[in-house]
């Protein structure tokens, strides 16, 4: 019996889980997929929003801001590299400069720090490669960036190591209420607890509707993004975003932390929460939208593309206790920004459960701190040298494109990479501009012998995605 399980290993999750186990708690976190982040939080845009874009009084204004400065003290915990960049919110009209000023005094309303207009001189002097049609821009400083995939598995590392279980490929099949005891019956098995956290991404709709609550929708938006290439990496200085319209924050040009700058998202309501398919029309739409504001990118420079969906239920998160569910709480919709809100949630989160009457009582000893993971793309040459004289297999360099050694492939699988998509993003190993044909089949190699597997059994990112056949004429 477990005091309190969360379904849903992404980034809400797995913030929900870490907080959760600062307390004298039995805690689990089920994740249909095989790994950690390999839902909504994969297809991630990794911007750490400042609070700029969301109408104050909502929970999405209210939890962005607190998450930006909860994220930065967390990051320095675990070790996960987040990098103040700022934001520009580009007017090209004096219409737009008028909705700029509301913007700005929205955001200091909410208190967010620092924000100011700039006008052409600036912008001439801080981001030369913008569009010289833009008027004036909204400067943010506190945005900035983090990679999404290590963000979520660095806070399900320090989750588990502080007690929680964590039990993937468990996709819920169907909930129990019985009292005040929930049984969840899964694919690899059944888990009872008293409290029910609901962070299902796409599927929490499924899932409320499993203990009875079927007063929402959760609506996918694809959007589409495409990866430039690393030498573009001081395109802009900062993230760059044009005006915002009431549905989306529209096309923009994004500094990531890996290097490679990015162009997107578009925003397209499906109906398939399967969907991540891309398309020319998608291309288009958003190397015209990032031309208008850096003229100087071209279709060229994209080096990789991708489609993720956001999980829209409504105009604003929903976090709310169950009434009728005692015991039950709902998190979903978490759209952006969901990544930068995240540690806030937890916090709103765990005072819903003790709310409902979960006693917290903190543990005398909480590992807040892990050693920061050990990147060669991220360090100096003399530091390089200097781990490689220490133990040679960080010189045995696996791939190119991205400088991954075989020693950190190795670190990533002993942290629980179990595929090539975990090996990726943990390590950029495969990420780079040839993807993955010189290092894949060295990465297969080196998961099958550390995970004491066949070739055959090494998946892209599960079961279904394996590699190699099997010859079933020599099974």
């Amino acid at each position: 019996m477990f005091d309190v399980i969360i379904i849903g290993a992404g980034v809400t999750g797995t913030a929900i889980a870490r907080e959760l186990s600062r307390y004298k708690l039995k805690v689990c976190l089920l994740e249909k997929e095989e790994e950690s982040a390999f839902g909504v939080s994969k297809s991630n845009s990794g911007i750490i929003h400042p609070g700029t874009q969301n109408p104050p009084g909502s929970l999405k204004a209210k939890l962005c801001v607190q998450g930006n400065v909860l994220t930065r003290k967390i990051a320095r915990e675990l070790g996960v590299d987040f990098k103040e960049t700022g934001e520009l919110i580009l007017a090209f009209s004096e219409e737009e400069i008028f909705r700029l000023h509301q913007l700005r005094d929205e955001a200091q309303t909410l208190k967010v720090p620092g924000v100011r207009m700039v006008d052409q001189i600036w912008l001439s002097q801080n981001e030369p490669n913008l569009s010289r049609n833009v008027l004036a821009a909204l400067y943010a400083p506190t945005a900035g960036i983090i990679s999404p995939y290590r963000w979520v598995y660095d806070l399900a590392e320090d989750a588990l190591d502080n007690g929680v279980e964590i039990r993937t490929k468990s996709l819920v099949e169907n909930i129990t209420v019985g009292g005040r005891e929930f049984t969840v019956a899964t694919s690899s098995g059944e888990y009872k607890s008293r409290f029910l956290v609901n962070c299902a991404g796409l599927f929490a709709d499924d899932i409320s509707r499993m203990v009875g609550v079927d007063d929402f929708r959760i609506r996918p938006v694809k959007g589409e993004e495409f990866i430039l290439d690393k030498k573009l990496e001081n395109l802009t200085r900062h993230l760059i975003f044009p005006l915002p319209t009431k549905t989306t924050k529209g096309i923009l040009v994004i500094k990531t932390a890996d290097g490679n700058p990015m162009i997107g998202p578009t925003a397209q309501e499906v109906e398939d929460k399967t969907d991540l398919t891309t398309s020319n029309d998608g291309l288009q739409k958003v190397l015209a939208g990032a031309q208008k504001l850096v003229p100087g990118i071209s279709g060229k420079d994209i080096i990789a593309y991708f489609a993720g969906l956001r999980p829209k239920a409504g105009d604003d998160f929903i976090i709310r206790r169950e009434e009728k569910v005692p015991g039950f709480v709902n998190v979903a919709g978490i759209q952006s920004p969901g990544l930068t809100a995240a540690p806030a949630i937890a916090l709103m989160v765990v005072g819903i459960l003790k709310s409902c009457g979960l006693t917290l009582k903190e543990k005398l000893f909480f590992r807040s701190h892990r050693s920061k993971t050990t990147h060669l793309f991220s360090i100096n040459f003399s530091q390089a040298r200097k781990l490689i004289q220490e133990n040679p297999a960080y010189g045995d360099i696996v791939c190119r494109c991205e400088m991954v050694s075989a020693q950190e492939i190795r670190e990533a699988i002993s942290r629980g990479a179990k595929t090539l998509d975990g090996i990726k993003f943990r390590t950029r190993c495969q990420a780079g501009r040839c993807h993955g044909s010189f290092c894949t089949t060295r990465a297969m190699k080196i998961l099958s012998e550390e995970r004491n597997i066949p070739l055959t059994e090494v998946t892209k990112r599960g079961i279904g995605s394996e590699i190699v056949k099997k010859d079933r004429d020599h099974d």
